[in-house]
């Protein structure tokens, strides 16, 4: 069983950054692709990022490209999202899970933008 908790999200102006990271433990996460999802209120759960254990490709939504970095250290066990210029429509929830399976399930972290 693998645990994830996020941490790192807050309230910021539009245009700003957040960096936002996933520790896991229980099991290492250097053999898995990893993602992050967010859901904002009243929506359905959104997949933002995911990065490739083989290779390390990396994987964005249309909404967010160019925008948000998603990294990892296995050495860690961390996935972390550096999100920059961001705009009010990533207000949300956001959530690590391994991807595109979503075998676990954290709090998650709420990232609030203000406009």
């Amino acid at each position: 069983q693998v645990q994830l908790v996020e941490s790192g999200g807050g309230l910021v102006q539009a245009g700003g950054s957040l960096r936002l990271s996933c520790a896991a433990s229980g099991r290492t996460i250097s053999s898995a692709t990893m993602g992050w999802i967010r859901q904002a209120p009243g929506k359905e759960r959104e997949f933002v990022a995911a990065n490739r254990w083989s290779g390390g490709s990396t994987y964005y939504a249309d909404s967010v490209k160019g925008r948000f970095t998603i990294s990892r250290d296995n050495a860690k066990n961390t996935v972390s999202l550096q999100m920059n210029s961001l705009k009010p429509e990533d207000t949300a929830v956001y959530f690590c899970n391994t991807y595109p399976t979503y075998d676990y399930w954290g709090q998650g972290t709420q990232v609030t933008v203000s406009s």
